[in-house]
């Protein structure tokens, strides 16, 4: 299958198209910044290149999107331009051209709305569970307000088009540290392992739920789901999460303290959410690997 990857030179992009190359498939990078994993140096944002890049395409996965560390340097315009206008390039040109499938990287950072995130920096009683149902979204920022409206635009195309989609919103799986890490007198190491409870895959199993997604799109028809390694919480642990969430690993993994003492390691005395990825594993067949796994490893 000839498909067209948007955001091929990034972190998700360079784990996905040597893989989709792997399983035989004719890929198609298209990103901005030049790598060994981008054959067309343009930005989504440009029609013409889209089209371009379009031809003979089976298939999108739509990765490419300015982020949230790019708020600082660029302005709401650049984000529009991008995230909704490149959006639309590709939806639109993938319906010219009789695409079969397309899929879009979407994040779960637009579903913590300025209220939920208030909450967690102090005051709230309980963690909150986090799965599909949420509504209503309320993104509290630029990044989010235009992977919403982007989802938007998706749901359209499919509804007026038939266009097979798979929206999917990822937890975090960047390289870097904590956006918070001032706060957090943890490694990157350890923070990240800590947040396999909860918020965080490998960018490994992130390439992994895209191919799966592909696969399944035409079976799905629409669909949105959240990307994250399984949590071994459940809902009636929210509320012990906020004040005693090493109490409750504690209970689930009981060599977890030992492991971590031998490294030095810390767990957050507090978890203020919980991405439930259960509906991807169902729909999908997608399970990434977690704080279990994480375990054995150690």
């Amino acid at each position: 299958m000839r498909i067209l990857v948007t955001g091929s030179s990034g972190w998700l992009g360079q784990a996905l198209v040597p893989r989709l190359r792997a399983l035989g498939h004719d890929v198609v990078g298209i990103d901005p910044v030049a790598g060994p994993t981008t054959d067309i140096v343009a930005s989504i944002a440009e029609r013409g290149a889209v089209r371009a890049s379009m031809r003979g395409v089976e298939a999108v996965i739509h990765s490419g999107a300015l982020h949230k560390p790019d708020i600082v340097r660029r302005t709401n315009a650049d984000f529009v331009a991008v995230n909704v206008t490149g959006t639309l390039n590709l939806l639109e040109e993938a319906v010219a051209q009789g695409v079969g499938r397309f899929v879009f990287t979407s994040t779960t950072s637009l579903m913590i709305s300025e209220t939920i995130r208030a909450g967690l920096k102090g005051g709230a009683r309980k963690a909150v569970w986090i799965d599909e149902a949420m509504a209503p979204l309320e993104p509290r920022n630029i990044y989010g307000v235009t992977k919403l409206s982007a989802e938007h635009l998706c749901r359209l195309f499919h509804l007026e088009h038939r266009l097979p989609v798979v929206i999917l919103r990822t937890s975090r799986f960047f390289p870097e540290g904590d956006d918070m890490a001032h706060e957090i007198a943890q490694s990157a190491e350890n923070t990240k392992a800590n947040e396999l409870l909860f918020r965080r895959l490998s960018v490994e199993d992130a390439a992994e739920a895209h191919v799966l997604a592909l696969k399944a799109a035409p079976r799905i028809g629409f669909d949105t789901f959240i990307v994250s390694a399984p949590t071994p919480f459940r809902p009636d642990d929210c509320t012990e999460l906020i004040d005693n969430a090493p109490g409750v690993v504690a209970r689930l993994f009981p060599q977890f303290a030992r492991l971590y003492a031998a490294r030095g390691w810390t767990m957050f005395q507090s978890i203020d959410r919980v991405y439930d990825a259960s509906k991807a594993e169902r729909a999908l067949g997608f399970r990434a690997r977690g704080f279990a796994e994480l375990l054995e490893t150690l």
